[in-house]
């Protein structure tokens, strides 16, 4: 997942204690301002509205977030530039876990299926609004193309990325049907 910018604070913080979140529902809206600096974060023309609701759980020090994000922005087209709005509803359902203390920088680590949706913390809070923000970050489409993409290829004189491949030549050979 994705930091922000400084690698110290989160464009959209909602930090909750981990000792007071057992049945908690939190609702979390993202301010204007917080959501013209996601935008720029993540290279969108504008975010017009980024909200979750999730439920709350504890097992020991292992806080569990699960639930549902719903946003909507604008961005461009990465052929022609133009502005497309999308939306996203995205399931939220993540594990905040003590910073692990025993490995070193450089060693390599072994993930399983559940650990990628696990987010390490130290003291006793957790920051929901920036697991928010990650979960936006990954909702993304880094090379979304809109309706006027393959316009704006041939009028650019680029070719589509499967005319480029390493049998490119081949499908020239293929009678049309």
């Amino acid at each position: 997942m994705t930091t922000p910018p400084d690698n110290s604070t989160s464009e959209f913080s909602r930090s909750i204690d981990v000792r007071q979140v057992e049945g908690s529902h939190p609702h979390l809206e993202a301010s204007a301002a917080e959501r013209e600096a996601l935008a720029r974060r993540f290279g969108l023309v504008r975010i017009d509205a980024l909200t979750a609701d999730l439920e709350l759980s504890r097992k020991e020090r292992t806080v569990f977030a699960r639930g549902t994000m719903q946003a909507s922005w604008v961005q461009t087209c990465a052929i022609s530039a133009e502005e497309l709005a999308v939306k996203a509803d995205e399931e939220i359902d993540l594990r905040f876990v003590p910073e692990a203390q025993n490995h070193t920088p450089d060693e390599e680590i072994e993930l399983e299926a559940d650990d990628l949706d696990e987010i390490e913390y130290t003291g006793t809070h957790v920051d929901l609004g920036e697991a928010v923000a990650q979960t936006l970050g990954l909702a993304i489409d880094p090379y979304l193309t809109g309706p006027n993409a393959e316009a704006a290829r041939r009028e650019a004189g680029l070719s589509k990325p499967e005319d480029l491949g390493p049998f490119a030549a081949l499908k020239k050979l293929k009678p049309d049907s």
